[in-house]
């Protein structure tokens, strides 16, 4: 895409583009239109639907940045409840560092994950049948998980959510409603802002509290392997 063009579209705070132009704006600089333009979920949102900030055919067609704005900007709350949560390692950089330095500054930091033995995460890696099987990603984080056993980040299990991820950063929050087959970056992706009481947010919140009220605690991994974790 052109440069001046670019600079058109965005040098003039007052001027809108089309929504095809901004949606070229957004993929060419990597960020929301949101960002772009904050007005524009003013223009085109009421009701509602006012909390759905963007949205997103594949996981992988949001901007790389927005993980991490959204992880670096929370103060209160940090909550994954993805199944494997496994491609947050591999796409955040000192990922793991980040979070204790949350934990310690206050941040609650949750992760809900999947049981790599329990019968639902078989069924569902039938259904992917890749060779990166949800067993093996779940305990690839598992094993960076241990290496933070001792902060005050928290982890449970739970299967509830095999289909569904939700992602909770203070007042924001990521949902990707996995399809029967796909794997996690092929899922449809939404980015909601808190707007209300018992709207779209809270709905999926509630749902991460009922996972988070039933799951297991995963710190039963045995003292020798957190140590050789650590090593």
């Amino acid at each position: 895409m052109d440069p001046k063009t670019v600079s058109r579209w965005i040098g003039n705070a007052s001027r809108v583009p089309h929504a095809r132009h901004r949606a070229a704006v957004s993929r060419a600089l990597d960020e929301e239109e949101t960002v772009l333009w904050p007005s524009v979920q003013q223009l085109v949102k009421s009701g509602p639907d006012r909390e759905l900030v963007q949205l997103y055919p594949y996981r992988s067609a949001a901007p790389t940045s927005l993980w991490r704005q959204l992880i670096a900007g929370a103060e209160r709350e940090l909550t994954f409840a993805g199944y494997t949560n496994y491609f947050l390692w591999l796409e955040q950089a000192q990922f793991g560092e980040l979070l204790r330095r949350k934990a310690e500054r206050g941040c609650r930091v949750r992760f809900i994950i999947g049981d790599p033995s329990s019968p639902v995460t078989r069924q569902r890696e039938l259904e992917e049948d890749v060779p990166l099987t949800l067993s093996t990603r779940i305990e690839v984080t598992l094993s960076e998980l241990a290496k933070l056993r001792g902060t005050d980040i928290e982890a449970r299990y739970e299967t509830g959510h095999v289909s569904l991820s939700v992602f909770r950063f203070d007042d924001d929050m990521i949902v990707t409603p996995l399809l029967p087959g796909r794997i996690g970056h092929d899922a449809p992706m939404m980015h909601l802002r808190r707007a209300q009481d018992d709207g779209v947010f809270d709905r999926f919140a509630g749902h991460v509290e009922d996972l988070w009220a039933k799951g297991r605690d995963v710190w039963t991994i045995p003292t020798t392997e957190v140590a050789d974790a650590q090593a």
